[in-house]
């Protein structure tokens, strides 16, 4: 088998057979021909049901995860969705990380567990917790996402999925934060892995998007039905966008994760963080398990102030003044792009999780490190904790 770089670049992405096209075309249809009732083209009739660009991006992102099918999504939410309409019915359980966005958490406990689903949130980590919070017979999924958004806690992969399948349940990983260039959830034993392909897969703030990849043949059937009989494909065009990033993947991955680390051990030694999160950092909890776990540490990095002002709670005004100085980290929600990002978790991403077991305090700043020139960051933060 190829290298992952070289399949990034080749697969399905063979020379248009009519014009000797490199690129492949962007097939921007609604529906298709068919040469007499039942007598489909290539087997496509209805872009719902099947679009060639779609199909081209879904079997890449197969190839690249390790699995024998994938599907494409008009977002990340759409894909966790689907993944819990083909697994989950009225009175069934999933137990979720205690660290995880705080979309996927408000798809569980404001849509879901209204049409009688049941969620507890555990430290998969400790395997007594697990164990604990599973239930036998009840609990169908175990949602891991590592690293996690935002405390950046790495999970362990193959444990969780050890006792999942032991005790009945199929383990997702979400591997948004990782990309399949640094890690393979299937290889550690999880069944399915879900991504926003949105952030890093897309990795230039240009596209929405979510992706579902799985080995077990049953399963892929029922959600590839659920794909088309609900509908909530991702575009032709953006299918064919998120395919043409892919090629890059690696290269990005390579400089993000080498500006995420230099930025991180900039912060380490700044007195005016009280700490800082990145896995790449010997440091952090779960340092050793990374560095079995994944091939390069990400590009996110969050950190935490101290300190009170204006009756706020402790860092959360200077949390907040931090983000709001920096001028080539964007202010902005999302991740992934190859532009520098920041976000304040409590009052943005995670506002919706205000109150749950996966409450972000408002002292946390989130980093989305981009591939710019790694001085002209750091000068960037210099400035800002300067203020």
């Amino acid at each position: 088998m190829t290298e992952f770089e070289t399949r990034a670049i080749h697969t399905a992405q063979e020379p248009d057979q009519l014009t000797g096209s490199v690129i492949p075309p962007l097939y921007l249809t609604s529906t298709h021909q068919q040469n007499s009732v039942g007598d489909l083209r290539g087997g496509y009739e209805y872009n719902r049901a099947g679009n060639p660009t779609r199909d081209a991006l879904q079997e890449a992102l197969a190839n690249l995860e390790g699995g024998r099918f994938a599907f494409s999504f008009a977002s990340g939410l759409a894909a966790e969705d689907t993944i819990i309409r083909a697994i989950l019915k009225p009175g069934d359980h999933v137990v979720l990380a205690n660290d995880l966005y705080g979309g996927t958490y408000r798809l569980f406990n404001r849509i879901h567990r209204e049409w009688g689903i049941e969620i507890d949130v555990a430290d998969l980590n400790n395997e007594d917790s697990l164990r604990a919070t599973i239930r036998p017979g009840q609990t169908k999924l175990v949602w891991v996402e590592t690293p996690s958004n935002p405390m950046l806690t790495i999970f362990d992969i193959n444990l969780a999925s050890r006792i999942a399948r032991e005790l009945g349940a199929v383990t997702v990983v979400d591997n948004t934060f990782a990309t399949p260039y640094l890690q393979r959830p299937l290889e550690l034993g999880a069944e399915i892995v879900v991504h926003s392909t949105t952030k890093y897969l897309g990795g230039h703030s240009d596209i929405l998007g979510g992706a579902v990849i799985l080995n077990d043949g049953d399963l892929a059937e029922k959600i590839g039905f659920l794909q088309f009989a609900v509908g909530a494909v991702s575009s032709a065009f953006d299918s064919w966008l998120t395919h043409r990033s892919l090629k890059t993947l690696a290269v990005r991955m390579d400089r993000h994760v080498a500006n995420a680390q230099a930025v991180a051990e900039f912060l380490v030694q700044h007195p005016g963080v009280a700490e800082v999160y990145y896995p790449g950092l010997p440091t952090h909890p779960q340092h050793e398990l990374a560095k079995r776990q994944m091939r390069g540490f990400g590009g996110m990095v969050s950190l935490r102030f101290a300190g009170n002002a204006n009756g706020e709670s402790a860092g959360t005004h200077e949390a907040k003044r931090f983000a709001e100085a920096l001028k080539i980290f964007t202010l902005a929600e999302s991740l992934g792009g190859v532009e520098s990002l920041v976000n304040h978790p409590a009052e943005m991403t995670h506002a919706s999780a205000a109150g749950t077991p996966i409450e972000v305090t408002g002292d946390i700043v989130r980093l989305s490190v981009g591939i710019e020139n790694i001085a002209d960051l750091i000068a960037d933060l210099k400035q800002a904790l300067s203020r």
